[in-house]
């Protein structure tokens, strides 16, 4: 027998009234990407075969963040409950798949767990879990022996299922074409005025099918978010997974509650990360990389020993070796850095090739720059590489000193071996192995005065 297709839908309509945002619910952020993201990954690593998301509120937003994202976009023109919402979407789903029900603000969910809902068994199935204060949750209702007879939600509830710890995830498994039958019996005669979804589930009990419930062993991957402080709190609990599987992997964390992890992180042996590191995007740090306290990397890829001082910004850096960076270095994308390399403090770079055992320690800015080996950037010198118009590319040999304080006006090439004086400005090529200034006589004005101050009135 075929297994049945696997339709997956994602509850992705609500406004979140008190977020007291324009942005909606469920591209409120978490580890630096919507809720929404987290969601979409969890599910797109089962063996599904459509994921349909329910849209309603701030729609077109969502559609422009997921443009590139393999789903089927189903709109719910007005909020009508979840019930409503999933109905959406059925009429696109055959009547012999199962439908998986996910919903678009638990960014901590898992695949493991949404496994385990899979191959739970039952007719239907959804996932439990229990809190220490169960406030604003539909709670599960058994019967003597145990069995799941209900959900009723909290605004629904008598105060005795008010003690219920016990309460609905909004996962649920369902066969598609009993759902159908289902979702078209519901009626909006309750507090709230909707159609719930969980309905359904008294539905099926009525009928004796057996539903089965999965209890999660933490909790903190069903929570959800309504208002900011409890984003603020999911946000907490991911940074704190992040923290855990980045000490699983052998990474020093000199405090893993001041470390932001927004994106994919990949480490080697020995890495150490101080306090209020940030990782944004695609990070590759590999064996013995150092990261002082306060830096912040996005997409950068780190060669073994790399060392980044305290307080350095790097933006799409590739290291080649061990290189010295900072402390309050800023290096951004199309920088490149053969081994040895030291880029010091208050130093800026942008597609700046370096290579091996060069060096620029204080106050410059190298831009649109091929830097060769064993070279010495003075204190104070910039590539002087924009027009107003269009970027121009400096080219600096192996061998060169560049003395402080000097402008190279692009484009222009500094030869293997050249001497830059300090404070020069140079306009053209300089040749090799030669010493080339531009720097006009300095005088001295015998007869020079100082300004006097003048007298105020209210002296």
């Amino acid at each position: 027998m075929n297994k049945p297709e696997l339709h997956i839908v994602i509850l992705a309509a609500g406004r979140g009234k008190r977020m007291r945002s324009q942005l909606p619910k469920v591209l409120q952020p978490v580890g630096g990407q919507p809720m929404l993201t987290h969601v979409l990954e969890a599910a797109q690593q089962l063996p599904y075969d459509q994921i349909h998301v329910v849209y309603g509120h701030g729609g077109e937003q969502i559609r422009k963040v997921f443009a590139d994202s393999p789903v089927n976009w189903v709109e719910q023109s007005e909020q009508l409950g979840t019930g409503h919402a999933v109905a959406q979407a059925m009429p696109l789903i055959p009547d012999n798949a199962d439908v998986l029900v996910l919903m678009g603000d638990q960014p901590l969910i898992t695949t493991q767990t949404l496994q385990i809902l899979m191959i739970a068994g039952g007719d239907l199935a959804l996932l439990t879990m229990k809190l220490d204060d169960p406030s604003g949750y539909g709670r599960i209702v058994r019967n003597v022996a145990g069995d799941f007879t209900a959900i009723v939600e909290h605004a629904d509830a008598t105060s005795l299922q008010l003690e219920i710890n016990e309460v609905n995830s909004g996962v649920y498994r369902f066969p598609a074409g009993r759902l159908k039958q289902w979702l078209s019996r519901l009626d909006s005669s309750n507090a709230a005025g909707e159609n719930y979804l969980t309905d359904v589930l008294a539905m099926a009990v009525a009928e004796q099918l057996w539903t089965k419930t999965r209890e999660v062993d933490d909790p903190n991957e069903l929570l959800g978010a309504n208002d900011k402080r409890q984003l603020a709190r999911l946000e907490r609990i991911y940074q704190q997974r992040q923290s855990d599987q980045l000490m699983d992997a052998g990474v020093t964390l000199a405090d893993p509650g001041r470390l932001d992890v927004r994106g994919r992180v990949q480490t080697g042996e020995d890495v150490y990360l101080d306090i209020n590191t940030v990782l944004i995007g695609k990070n590759f740090l590999a064996d013995g990389v150092s990261i002082g306290p306060g830096c912040v990397l996005e997409d950068c890829r780190l060669a073994a020993g790399t060392q980044v001082l305290a307080n350095s910004v790097l933006q799409g850096v590739v290291t080649e070796g061990a290189c010295s960076i900072g402390p309050f270095a800023r290096l951004r994308s199309g920088t490149v850095l053969a081994a040895g390399v030291k880029i010091g403090n208050f130093v800026e770079t942008k597609k700046a090739v370096i290579g091996a055992n060069s060096k620029a320690s204080h106050l410059s800015y190298l831009g649109d720059s091929v830097l060769g080996a064993n070279v010495n950037v003075g204190a104070g010198t910039i590539t002087c590489n924009y027009d107003g118009v269009n970027k121009y590319q400096t080219t600096i040999g192996d061998n060169v000193f560049i003395g402080s304080d000097s402008q190279l006006v692009a484009p222009v090439s500094i030869g293997s071996g050249a001497f830059i004086g300090a404070g020069s400005t140079i306009t053209q090529n300089a040749p090799e192995d030669k010493l080339t200034l531009s720097r006009r006589k300095q005088v001295t004005i015998d007869r020079w005065q100082p300004p006097k101050r003048r007298q105020r009135s209210s002296d």
